[in-house]
């Protein structure tokens, strides 16, 4: 076994182990949450709608990666690839637009009050459900291509020069112009919400700015300043944070997506696409690491359901 091979197990392995049951604990957390409230808020739907959509980029693609390079199962035929795929590029958009949508709606709620503004953010609650039902199509739309031209890489040992290699599969497309209209409209729908949630990460760091200088010459102490203003605060500064990851680690993957199209023959190697994969796939791993440290809520709800699990564990021990 090269050490290529070793290298690119354990980077997929590492992404399983901690992306998989880090995004399975968030939504458990927030069903329990919403099991006990009866209700989400806004911004908690979206993180779980962004988690469940980081949990399937995980689990469909660097866990099913990882079973094939050792050789647990024959995942990889024609309909395998064709599945995979698919259902890996529509979580990845999901989980792209769901952070637009996030950054969005918290640039919202610390709008001032009485504003447009904070008109379209009770206009956008509202309508949550409607905005990923657009989501869900425009992106299992988007992700079509990969039904038509996938394939397993077993069956064709012989591609073509408009074809891309990610190691098992092989994306073969009808011809040159074909494969560079095709990945354009990807990286469009990719760079058009990288650049909308730049702008409102922005706009939440300037509006964060002033709050700061109003409080200051207003003379507020912290705890004055905190509560239910606080709050929003600390989400918003939580979402920067996860546009600031995105925009890294997507960004990486961007950049390798367009370097492919630009070569002139099929990749002899899946290497690039691996990279792209793996920084694709670290956003979704990390993303739920970062809402346990930061979201009280979801910190609360863990903690509770670890003590309540450790007391029944404590009373059903055998006495001796």
């Amino acid at each position: 076994m090269s050490s290529v091979d070793v290298v690119r197990r354990g980077l997929y392995a590492s992404l399983t182990v901690v992306g998989v049951p880090g995004n399975i604990l968030v939504i458990v957390a927030f069903l329990l949450l919403s099991y006990e409230e009866n209700r989400l808020l806004a911004a908690d739907a979206i993180v779980l709608h962004l988690t469940c959509a980081n949990l399937l980029v995980v689990a469909v693609r660097c866990l099913t990666e990882t079973l094939a390079s050792f050789h647990v199962g024959n995942i990889f035929g024609d309909a395998g690839c064709k599945g995979v795929i698919f259902i890996y590029r529509t979580s990845r958009g999901l989980s792209i637009w769901l952070t637009f949508l996030l950054s969005t709606y918290q640039c919202l709620s610390i709008s001032p009050p009485g504003s447009c503004w904070a008109s379209m953010r009770i206009l956008l609650a509202q309508n949550l459900v409607f905005a990923f039902l657009f989501l869900w199509v425009l992106n299992t739309t988007m992700s079509s291509g990969a039904l038509l031209f996938s394939s397993s890489s077993k069956n064709d040992s012989s591609p073509t020069n408009n074809a891309v290699n990610v190691e098992f599969c092989l994306v073969s497309f009808p011809s040159k112009l074909f494969k560079e209209i095709y990945g354009a409209v990807q990286v469009g729908r990719d760079v058009v919400p990288m650049a909308l949630m730049t702008l409102a990460s922005v706009i939440i760091l300037v509006l964060l700015y002033q709050h700061s200088q109003h409080m200051n010459n207003l003379h507020r102490n912290s705890h004055t300043s905190g509560g239910r203003g606080g709050g929003k605060r600390r989400a918003a500064k939580i979402v920067v944070v996860l546009v600031t990851l995105y925009l890294a680690l997507y960004g990486v993957d961007c950049g390798l997506w367009v370097y492919t199209l630009t070569v002139k023959k099929t990749m002899s190697t899946s290497l690039i696409s691996d990279l792209r994969i793996f920084f694709a796939s670290m956003y979704a791993a990390l993303c739920p690491m970062v809402i346990i440290v930061s979201n009280r809520k979801v910190n609360s709800k863990l903690m509770c359901a670890s003590q309540k699990l450790t007391l029944e564990r404590a009373n059903h021990a055998p006495s001796f």
